[in-house]
């Protein structure tokens, strides 16, 4: 089973705490890949870059020397607490988080406050942008929208109003809401590739396992068969001559075998129905089981074919090894196909072994809309059928 990450990929939400896990390395609570933080470090570093004329303006104003000391502490310790946030905000837990955000508006509104002038305001975008970053959209743009208010109304109510520190503040922030939006929204969709990736890798593993139960499962029980025939000639009459037949197809069917894996791992083999009837018959006879099987396959519909080949492989290996049958029977139709053998008595085939084959069936007609039915008979014996809708007749249905 592949391995479920703890994020989903998804959309993005205005309800929900961006928890920017497509930044990790690919595993479930992993790191934070440095890389992508140390570029984002550099980028903010140099976005800072617009507080310094601030904090120039402050240490050069006409200022008690204390208010202006307090400021520069203030502004310095806002520029590291937004670069602390962006290193490490989404790391946070969600408390945490509110916390920064909080810490870093009141940073923001200081030099407002303190001087009586909204101007310095304009400020408070760095703490906007984490907002974005750390908070669900409905709560950071309340934030945005309430410091933009905040500072139109402070400014209406002094009677100067500074329209580019208006527009400034209010455009940072409806920039910034779409940015990380667009951000969050194209990591998830990264985070989704990768995850696509792992599963197509994961279900071809699967593939490959499946089809060499299948293919070596009968192989291999045909050969111990035919060795073990081998032997008992060889122990019993002597019979060089016969027993070197079954030794010479015990031979070829491990070159079967061999070249059938080659081609599963590759990609490239294909099961046909009338190839499985035909080894069916082979390995039946050889284990002294009478075949009652169909010469020709032309009734099945084409596309049914090499599913129901695997049913027709998986079946009679089952019959040959749990079964103790002393017949089977075939018999296949347009739309379907049925396994039947006389082992044993009702309640030995309800306890027969199944193993994994009969589920690997399931999935394999479970691709072409069909359904597998397996179960001992009232009369003793043991049935598999498989059945699977063919597209032209489900056509002519409708």
């Amino acid at each position: 089973m592949a391995v479920v990450p703890l994020w989903e990929p998804g959309d993005f939400s205005a309800r929900r705490w961006p928890e920017w896990e497509f930044w990790r390395d690919g595993q479930p609570g992993g790191r934070l890949v440095t890389r992508d933080r140390v570029v984002r470090l550099g980028v903010n570093v140099v976005a800072l870059a617009g507080l310094v004329p601030r904090l120039v303006d402050i240490a050069e104003g006409d200022h008690d020397p204390v208010v202006a000391a307090i400021l520069l502490v203030g502004g310095v310790v806002y520029g590291a607490g937004y670069l602390f946030a962006a290193w490490s905000g989404p790391a946070c837990s969600h408390g945490r988080r509110a916390a920064i955000v909080a810490a870093l508006i009141v940073l923001a509104l200081l030099p407002a406050l303190v001087l009586r002038s909204p101007a310095y305001m304009i400020d408070c975008t760095y703490a906007v942008a984490i907002a974005f970053m750390l908070l669900p959209l409905r709560y950071s743009a309340a934030v945005g929208a309430a410091l933009a208010a905040g500072q139109i109304g402070w400014m209406w109510l002094t009677g100067r109003v500074d329209p580019a520190a208006v527009v400034t503040l209010v455009g940072v922030s409806a920039v910034l809401c779409t940015v990380f939006a667009l951000l969050f929204t194209i990591g998830h969709l990264r985070a989704a590739r990768e995850q696509v990736r792992r599963l197509a890798v994961v279900e071809e593993r699967e593939r490959v396992a499946r089809d060499l139960h299948d293919i070596l499962g009968h192989s291999l029980s045909t050969m111990t068969v035919k060795a073990g025939l081998a032997r008992r000639l060889l122990e019993s009459a002597g019979d060089v001559a016969r027993a070197t037949v079954e030794v010479r197809e015990v031979e070829d069917l491990s070159r079967e075998a061999l070249s059938d894996v080659r081609a599963t791992v590759s990609g490239y083999r294909t099961v046909t129905l009338s190839t499985e009837i035909a080894g069916a018959r082979v390995a039946l006879v050889a284990s002294g089981i009478r075949a009652d099987l169909p010469v020709a396959v032309d009734d099945v519909a084409p596309e049914l074919r090499e599913v129901f080949g695997y049913v027709v492989r998986e079946a009679v290996t089952n019959v040959i090894r749990h079964s103790g049958a002393t017949s089977c029977r075939i018999r296949i139709g347009r739309d379907r196909v049925t396994i039947i053998d006389d082992g044993g008595n009702a309640d030995e085939g309800a306890s027969r072994p199944q193993g994994n084959g009969l589920s690997g069936l399931a999935e394999r007609l479970a691709t072409v809309s069909g359904n597998l039915y397996h179960g001992p008979l009232p009369g003793g014996g043991f049935r598999v059928a498989a059945r699977a809708p063919s597209p032209d007749l489900s056509g002519l249905q409708r």
